[in-house]
């Protein structure tokens, strides 16, 4: 389908500083706004945490022509000022996605403005799609921030009418990419999690080839012998691993090679996108999924019953506007007060088990702990007033009974022969 290039009128020798990944979209991307507008080029690009893509990107993004070339390292920052905050909320998007990609692209912006500040740079580029989630997350995260700079996104106006072609035009102009017709999965990896799209993966009926996969075993591959893991919290935030103080980084990359192992945190779903479509995504998030559940378990033992539900409904509106790309936003900031609240008594231990990609509690401990075991038990140490069971059962039934009573005998009736 040939594509309206109107959206990227007046770049010519404009500065742009350009979210490069190195992947197959920014590197095309890079090249292709130098040769068709004579455009300045400035790439930035952030480690999350990837453990692959970076290597060397710096050197890529100026054999390509760049003006500058930006390798920022955002792990410590991505982990303490957005990871964490997902963490406590409970974030998990419809349920599964642990929204690494997502939570990676507001502070990626955020950066991509810092240096078209120092650059002069009056454009800032991403190589998002015109039908993707991530379009809407950079835009709305750079706007937010930086309401001045004109946003644009090559790959919903140029030529280019699939990733074979873009494939192609890297053959021919000698760029160095790591797809391939064979292999056109989109990857995007970081501490979090992996997202992977494209090729096979968009049918849903077909499952995902092994070497889709880039950091978790196959759960039937994995060992035979199952594995525990303690995890220590502190107001809601992991601080050690096996009763061993450990920093974020350090402690997600752990468990992101431990729970690999095990084949834990593979994750296949049809997913519903911002802009109407549903999609289906392949993920890799072992350590988050891990951290995830252990620190569920915690909340389990340490939030009282209203304040566990009402959270419930937060978390998945916190996950939503995650997804949604409103990070930037006053309703986040509001959010993060009310999650940090609950958090102030999420202290303690959680002990869990990983098998064939599998996850299950072994222990729960916390000195703030609700559970008493005195009124939970039916043995001779039970202190719970049965007696009272009585009134509290007429009183929650009462509106039940007054139900009953006003109903017409005939309704009544008509329902008892319609259930025989």
């Amino acid at each position: 389908m040939e594509k309206n290039t109107n959206g990227l009128s007046g770049l010519q020798g404009a500065r742009i500083a350009l979210a490069y990944s190195g992947g197959l979209d920014t590197s095309v991307i890079a090249h292709w706004l130098q040769t068709e507008f004579g455009a300045e080029i400035v790439t930035v690009s952030g480690d999350l945490g990837q453990e692959k893509e970076l290597v060397g990107i710096r050197e890529r993004a100026l054999a390509l022509g760049a003006r500058a070339a930006y390798h920022v390292d955002l792990t410590e920052s991505f982990v303490t000022d957005y990871l964490w905050h997902a963490l406590k909320a409970g974030a998990l998007y419809e349920g599964e996605y642990p929204l690494a990609t997502a939570l990676g692209r507001p502070l990626l912006a955020k950066t991509l403005v810092e240096v078209a500040r120092k650059e002069e740079c009056t454009v800032v580029a991403h190589g998002c799609t015109g039908k993707g989630n991530d379009q809407i997350r950079f835009d709305a995260s750079v706007w937010a921030l930086a309401p001045d700079l004109r946003v644009i996104a090559p790959v919903r106006h140029w030529p280019f009418g699939s990733r074979e072609e873009e494939i192609l035009y890297c053959q021919k102009n000698n760029i160095p990419i790591e797809a391939t017709k064979e292999k056109p999965y989109s990857i995007d990896e970081n501490l979090w999690g992996t997202s992977i799209e494209c090729g096979v993966l968009e049918d849903p009926t077909v499952a995902p080839p092994e070497d889709a996969y880039q950091r978790t075993i196959s759960p039937e591959a994995a060992p035979n012998t199952p594995e525990q893991v303690s995890i220590e919290f502190e107001k809601g935030i992991p601080v050690g691993l096996n009763g061993r103080k450990v920093n974020g980084v350090e402690l997600i990359r752990t468990l992101n090679r431990l729970a690999g192992k095990h084949g834990v945190g593979r994750i296949d779903m049809i997913e519903n996108r911002l802009v109407g479509i549903k999609s289906r995504e392949i993920y890799e998030a072992p350590g988050a999924t891990l951290l995830h559940f252990a620190h569920s378990e915690l909340e389990r033992i340490t939030l009282d019953r209203w304040t566990s539900h009402f959270k419930a409904k937060v978390s998945q509106d916190y996950a939503d506007l995650i997804y949604n790309g409103l990070w930037f936003s006053p309703l986040r900031e509001a959010l993060d007060a009310f999650v940090d609240r609950t958090q102030q008594a999420m202290n303690g231990t959680v002990t869990v088990k990983l098998y064939k990609g599998g996850l299950s509690v072994l222990s729960r401990w916390s000195p703030n702990s609700l559970y008493d075991k005195a009124l939970a038990s039916y043995t001779a140490e039970d202190t719970f007033d049965h007696s009272a069971g009585e009134g509290f059962s007429k009183i929650y039934s009462l509106p039940l009974r007054t139900i009953a009573r006003v109903r017409k005998p005939e309704s009544l009736l008509s329902t008892i022969e319609a259930i025989s």
